[in-house]
């Protein structure tokens, strides 16, 4: 089956099961044991090690309080897998949506709004989108969205997180929403005339060096939980024996201390006098949405490839939106699917949706007793952390597939990451899609003309020679492919150059293999037929499918043409052929008819 026919299929089919909601966590508690809650314990406990540092590396990017935050974690990562199909989904922060939210953040911080609110004001509108699209059944669409979209965003994701943290590994203060290339360009140069801090430096490069050892040693064990704790441990001592060491290097306390707290109800996120503020924010608000679907998409089939559970894309995105609500009414940031905390929750043997419920407990328990370490994390250890996952959202294996799969995969991805390092983060995403969607139909619309004759056993051969052709009074144009609106434009101006032939007293389309006509076509067969009318030359139709049929009905096309001109398909796809041609014969009485033959087909 062709690729638009399977499309549309497919489009059709979405609304076969609209505004279903499940809680697929029941299901799985029916046939619960100690034996899984001990598989999700240790798997939640695991995700925890990886989700505190994330959270307040997470909270530096947004330069909000990390209570915000880990609140995000806490409450989005419950709500969201009440809800979640797959297993080991986890909910929570994530570097592409902190880097989005901060950026809008920084656009708009003209229109009145405290950082924290706006971010809050983010989540709600997220999470009644991602809502509405889960229960319409829009979950299905992420199918339809090129991979490399996908992979040129997170790249550019990636490269951007490196970039935003340049000035906190060498130490040098920047203004709050500087782009990619100031970043770059500002810390080549502060390179470059040595104004950087060598303490901010050796504190990333040990980072760094415990994140190596740990990995190559251990690769078991949390490296990061492990190497910002050790450079928390030391940067405490450090402190308590010599208190002006403080001085040469910031802290999280300098950021903003974190404090033990427990997230409680807030309510609504904003009043009436604030929901003139939702235009401005609605095209940021659905970009995040649809990259959340993407991300969703991408984490939970990846997943469920090595697990083999079957997962539904609507109640992943059912369970983000009702994530992303139930934060703003806590008070915290919007977030997506985590792919870190996703896959070490699968790696850790989580064996149901029970154990991301359990981490956001444990991250509880760890907020009230031992929050007030976290304050002496150096925030160039943060960054080097944050630099890592950087690093690691960008795959160099799926890039290079992407490049050299076909030119078409190219061009989608170096135009998604460019988007995403020259343009504003929610623009890009629509560029790519935008870009993906064109080449598609580029592919599907590029029709050409193959010349064909009737040989003496009456048979349909093309012609080797076009010198050798017969004379012609009758052109048969075989039409193959997808007539949509893509193609009419094409097909109107090949179908014409050949009508300028005055040779050519009757033309018969035969549409046995056309799909899909819609207006467009329609109306430049009609534009074919009204010329030919004027020259007192006719079109004919054979081999017409229901479908195409049906269109012709109901656009008033077949009572133009004539309904003794238009000759449906039949069991044996000849017939109709012959039956056109008898009629050509009636149209031209006592002329000795010679026949070319065209086959359209396209050439890719």
């Amino acid at each position: 089956m062709d690729s638009v026919t399977e499309l549309t299929e497919e489009v059709a089919a979405m609304g076969s099961h609209m505004f279903r909601v499940r809680l697929p966590f029941v299901a799985e508690l029916r046939q619960y044991s100690w034996e899984k809650f001990r598989a999700d314990l240790l798997a939640g406990a695991t995700v925890t090690l990886v989700s505190i540092p994330q959270a307040i590396g997470f909270s530096l990017i947004l330069n909000l309080p990390a209570q915000a935050v880990i609140a995000s974690v806490i409450i989005g990562g419950f709500v969201g897998s009440l809800f979640f199909s797959s297993r080991h989904h986890v909910f929570g922060p994530t570097s592409s949506i902190s880097l989005i939210v901060a950026a809008t953040i920084a656009a708009n911080s003209a229109i009145g709004m405290a950082p924290l609110t706006l971010a809050i004001f983010l989540a709600f509108a997220i999470g009644v989108i991602q809502l509405l699209a889960g229960l319409l059944n829009f979950g299905e669409i992420t199918k339809f969205i090129s991979r490399s979209v996908v992979i040129g965003y997170s790249t550019g994701i990636g490269i951007l997180l490196i970039a935003s943290q340049l000035h906190n590994l060498l130490g040098y203060d920047v203004e709050k929403g500087q782009d990619f290339s100031t970043n770059v360009l500002q810390a080549i140069f502060d390179l470059g005339t040595a104004q950087v801090y060598p303490w901010a430096i050796a504190i990333g490069g040990l980072t760094f060096a415990i994140f190596w050892t740990v990995r190559r040693f251990r690769p078991g064990w949390p490296e990061a939980l492990i190497g910002l704790a050790l450079l928390c441990i030391g940067a405490k001592l450090l402190t308590q024996f010599d208190p002006h060491a403080a001085s040469h290097f910031k802290m999280v306390r300098d950021e903003g201390a974190l404090t033990r707290i427990i997230p409680a109800f807030a309510g609504l996120p904003f009043g009436p006098r604030r929901l003139h503020l939702l235009p401005e924010l609605a095209g940021t608000a659905i970009a995040i949405s649809i990259l959340g679907m993407l991300e969703a998409a991408s984490i939970t089939k990846g997943l469920a490839a090595k697990s083999g559970q079957k997962i539904e894309p609507n109640q992943e995105l059912i369970g983000m939106g009702a994530a992303n609500i139930a934060c703003a009414f806590f008070g915290a940031v919007p977030g997506s699917s985590s792919f870190a905390r996703s896959a070490v929750n699968y790696q850790s043997g989580a064996r149901t949706q029970m154990s991301s419920m359990l981490s956001s407990v444990v991250v509880l328990g760890i907020l009230t007793f031992i929050t007030p370490i976290f304050n002496f994390i150096p925030i160039a250890a943060l960054a080097a952390h944050l630099i890592r996952i950087g690093f690691n959202m960008i795959n160099w294996h799926q890039i290079r597939i992407s490049c050299r799969s076909t030119p078409s995969d190219l061009v989608v991805f170096v135009v998604t990451l460019g988007s995403c390092l020259f343009l504003r983060l929610d623009t890009a995403i629509y560029v790519g899609i935008g870009v993906s969607l064109a080449l598609f139909l580029r592919k599907t619309s590029t029709p050409t003309l193959v010349e064909y004759a009737i040989n003496e056993g009456g048979n349909l051969v093309a012609l080797d020679d076009p010198s050798q052709r017969l004379h012609p009074q009758i052109s048969i144009i075989h039409v193959e492919g997808e007539l949509f609106f893509g193609a009419a434009d094409l097909f109107q101006e090949q179908v014409r150059s050949l009508a300028d032939n005055q040779n050519i007293r009757v033309f018969i389309l035969r549409m046995k293999n056309a799909r899909h006509l819609d207006a467009s076509t329609v109306m430049a067969m009609e534009y074919l037929h009204d010329y030919l009318r004027k020259t007192g030359r006719y079109l004919l139709i054979s081999g017409s499918s229901p479908e195409v049929t049906r269109v012709l009905d109901n656009s008033g096309l077949l009572d133009q043409i004539g309904k003794e001109n238009i000759f449906p398909a039949e069991a044996n796809p000849t017939v109709a052929t012959r039956n056109a041609l008898k009629r050509a014969k009636e149209l031209l009485p006592g002329e000795s008819l010679d026949v070319r033959v065209f086959y359209d087909k396209k050439q890719t």
